[in-house]
């Protein structure tokens, strides 16, 4: 009996330290682009389809990595605020890894409909919505809102068990937006929250010069100044990029600026929506002039 008691509790541990979890995290990429297809685009050359082509690339290259990666779960998509997503790649619809391999590798039944003639047909679907699309103004911040908690468009994080093993499949919600930070549409009169034009700028350059402080300070001392926040659940999951595409207080012949450094429209903008962003909760903010 002392034998059998003896020879029982051997293999009870065993099994104990057989079965103990292995846990691992894997971070995939949640890529949504959002275009504002105003009249800024006839102000200048827009530079947004080079960029946009630039972040299909690094989805391409950084993130699903062809060849290279197995099972990768990222996504990108594109839309013009005044629409829903037009053109998406999500790699997480393929359940199955052998059929997702296929189709990132553009191989099998995927030969000529896989990765590579997706990505080609995201890109022409851009392009095609730049040369298509125009408005005269919309309300960026509402539409925005109103995408993230409506729209599907944001990941969370989950869990996959697999007996005491668990993946932890976590989410990088990455939202770029290309305009050019000014915040235009006709019905200012009957909405005029987030109307962020000419006018208000002034306000907060001319707030500034009289106290004798710069923009931050001046947006931290008077608050209407700003824009009204917007907090959200789903807003600490997403990291915010703004893709500035051009200036209009700048002389681009002379290279010069109307105002001096400090009060320059731009720098107000950027100081504005940093403020909204992080005040309504997103997990970051990045702000690019190009």
């Amino acid at each position: 009996m002392k034998i059998l008691v003896t020879f029982c509790s051997a293999i009870f541990l065993f099994a104990s330290c057989d079965s103990e979890p292995q846990n691992k995290t894997l971070t995939y990429q949640n890529i949504i682009i959002i275009s504002d297809m105003s009249s800024r685009l006839n102000n200048k050359p827009s530079k947004d389809i080079d960029k946009i082509l630039d972040i299909v690339a690094f989805f391409k290259n950084e993130c699903v990595k062809p060849g290279e990666k197995i099972g990768d779960r990222s996504s990108i998509s594109f839309s013009p605020f005044s629409q829903k997503t037009i053109t998406s790649i999500d790699l997480e619809k393929y359940k199955n890894l052998g059929e997702k391999q296929s189709f990132i590798n553009s191989t099998g039944k995927y030969k000529n409909n896989g990765l590579a003639q997706h990505i080609k047909i995201f890109e022409n679907k851009v392009k095609d919505a730049y040369a298509n699309n125009r408005n005269q103004g919309l309300d960026l911040i509402s539409i925005l809102m109103e995408k993230i908690e409506n729209e599907n468009i944001i990941k969370s994080d989950t869990a996959l068990v697999n007996g005491v093993d668990t993946t932890f499949i976590k989410y990088d919600n990455n939202i770029y937006i290309f305009t050019d930070g000014y915040l235009e549409y006709r019905t200012k009169k009957g909405n005029s929250q987030f109307y962020f034009s000419n006018s208000e700028i002034n306000k907060v350059r001319l707030f500034s010069k009289n106290n004798n402080i710069d923009i931050s300070k001046a947006l931290e001392t008077e608050n209407s100044l700003g824009l009204p926040y917007e907090k959200s659940n789903k807003n600490k999951q997403i990291n915010l990029h703004i893709l500035e595409t051009h200036e209009r207080d700048k002389d681009d012949k002379l290279q010069s600026y109307t105002y001096p450094k400090g009060h320059r429209d731009n720098e107000i903008l950027q100081a504005v929506w940093k403020r909204w962003a992080l005040y309504s909760g997103f997990k970051s903010f990045e702000w690019k002039k190009y």
